[in-house]
């Protein structure tokens, strides 16, 4: 039987709720035990144990490997960090991912870009395998005069169709991306993520010590100025598929899509990654410990650091 994986933001009841609504539906297209959603199969209101959070973790990437496909519901300028773990996790083993939005916006490098991307991260959009999008309120027109009722209406219609075509979608798989090979060990090319917003000291002092030690590094530059963006995200996700390690920016008020998803791949695959100690608020919940960042980003990192010349050491301690 296929099973289908949804990836879904979980923090607050609405984003459920849209999560369950799809997970019903494809249950009820597909049959009862084809779909896994996060927290409600895990039972995580119930679940107790000391580390809660990374048995919650351990549960979810134990399920992840064994999927047909996944859906992911990404929304927004700011993207859930543990969705794009996920997807990540999922496009490095080759497993079709369909990502669906009802995000009005597109994003581009600059105001005159006519390549707009469905995602501000267009690393998203070469490894997902659809994009699904119903961008608009509707496609029924609003009263002249509209009321709450008819806008809350138009709403729930976009919701209602967004899935529909998702669930069409799983009939027709898109083609899977292709999964991530195995390495050998002739070569020592390790990936680096900096941040959207610059390469920071820590991370180019990071690098510097890598190549000192004999590593080759492709640093990711879909975000440098220039054109054919989508084709640089695309040659960043296939120099990610040739590297043995991996060291990623995960500093800002959430870990980046683009740092989230390398380490979802490298999770996936056995590579190590490695970011600087994001130095953030951590976060709380009843039953859990403490966490420093979203739970699928801290226990998928191989290791944090506080220095520099750290990473030549961790890397050389495994």
């Amino acid at each position: 039987m296929a099973q289908y994986y949804i990836a879904h933001r979980l923090f607050a009841a609405h984003d459920r709720a849209l999560a369950a609504t799809l997970a019903h539906r494809l249950a009820e297209e597909h049959g009862p035990g084809s779909v896994f959603l996060p927290f409600c199969d895990t039972d995580e209101e119930n679940l107790i144990a000391e580390t809660k959070g990374r048995l919650l973790f351990e549960l979810d990437t134990q399920c992840l490997e064994g999927i047909t496909a996944m859906a992911a519901i990404l929304h927004g300028p700011s993207l859930d960090d543990g969705v794009c773990m996920e997807i990540g996790h999922a496009a490095a083993r080759g497993i079709p991912v369909i990502a669906l939005t009802s995000d009005f916006l597109t994003y581009g490098p600059t105001p005159d870009d006519p390549a707009h991307c469905p995602f501000p991260d267009p690393l998203l959009t070469a490894a997902t395998s659809a994009v699904i999008r119903t961008h608009r309120l509707g496609a029924a027109p609003l009263p002249a005069s509209p009321t709450y009722t008819d806008f809350l209406t138009q709403n729930l219609a976009t919701i209602d169709d967004l899935i529909d075509q998702t669930v069409r979608a799983t009939h027709r798989l898109p083609r899977p991306p292709t999964p991530f090979p195995t390495l050998n060990n002739q070569r020592r090319i390790a990936y680096v993520e900096p941040s959207p917003y610059g390469l920071d000291d820590q991370i180019h002092d990071a690098v510097d010590m890598l190549r000192e030690t004999g590593w080759d590094i492709h640093l990711a530059d879909r975000f440098n100025d220039g054109e054919a963006v989508s084709e640089r995200a695309e040659a960043d996700w296939a120099a990610l598929a040739d590297s043995h390690i991996a060291v990623v920016d995960v500093r800002g008020p959430e870990t980046p899509p683009g740092a989230a998803m390398v380490i979802g791949a490298c999770a996936a695959t056995g590579r190590p990654v490695y970011a600087p100690d994001p130095r953030c608020w951590w976060t709380f919940a009843d039953g859990r410990e403490p966490n420093y960042r979203n739970l699928m980003i801290q226990y998928g990192l191989t290791a944090t650091f506080d220095r520099p010349q750290d990473v030549p050491v961790l890397v050389a301690a495994r």
